[in-house]
């Protein structure tokens, strides 16, 4: 950030008084710019004893599989936006969506917000952002070629508790990859 979305002045990066972390203050009118973290929302979409993948035609991770997900809009719930990115990545459309995996992706400034949800209909389509979707069973899912870390967790953590039939909220923390060395 360089300029104020306020005045348009320059703003430097300092740490406010009575703050313990840096923040993009103006130098003009003195507004304090806080940034903070990106929601991303998505279903795990089931049909039967398979689950809709898209494989993304997008970067990142173009040509990778994935659960529908994305950034929640302005104006919009969690499960609403989780709903709309299901539509837009497939062309399905979902319903009876339940709060199952929230992930702190830190490293990142991200948290993920997955439901699981029941396919209205076992319809579904490419898009612009999907070059494939398709439903499979657990054992045909690609797990070599998964895009995100907070997906596979979402997947194995499904299949884990899918015998049981108790599916508990829970709360997990991504780390981020050590660097090779």
């Amino acid at each position: 950030m360089n300029y104020c979305s306020k005045c348009g002045a320059l703003v430097t990066l300092e740490i406010p008084p009575g703050d313990d972390r840096p923040r993009y203050i103006c130098r003009g009118c003195g507004e304090i710019h806080y940034q903070n973290p990106k929601i991303v929302v998505g279903c795990l979409p089931q049909w039967e004893d398979r689950i809709l993948l898209c494989r993304r035609n997008i970067e990142p991770q173009k040509g990778m599989w994935t659960l529908p997900a994305g950034y929640l809009e302005n104006g919009e719930t969690v499960s609403d936006g989780a709903r709309r990115e299901t539509w837009e990545e497939s062309g399905a459309m979902v319903e009876d969506l339940l709060p199952y995996l929230l992930f702190d992706v830190v490293h990142v400034n991200q948290i993920y917000l997955m439901f699981r949800a029941r396919l209205q209909t076992p319809e579904f389509k490419t898009t612009q952002e999907s070059a494939e979707v398709a439903l499979l069973r657990e054992e045909e899912i690609p797990w070599d070629r998964i895009a995100f870390r907070a997906i596979e967790n979402t997947l194995r953590r499904y299949f884990y508790d899918r015998p049981c039939g108790q599916f508990p909220f829970r709360i997990r923390r991504i780390q981020k990859k050590p660097a090779p060395e």
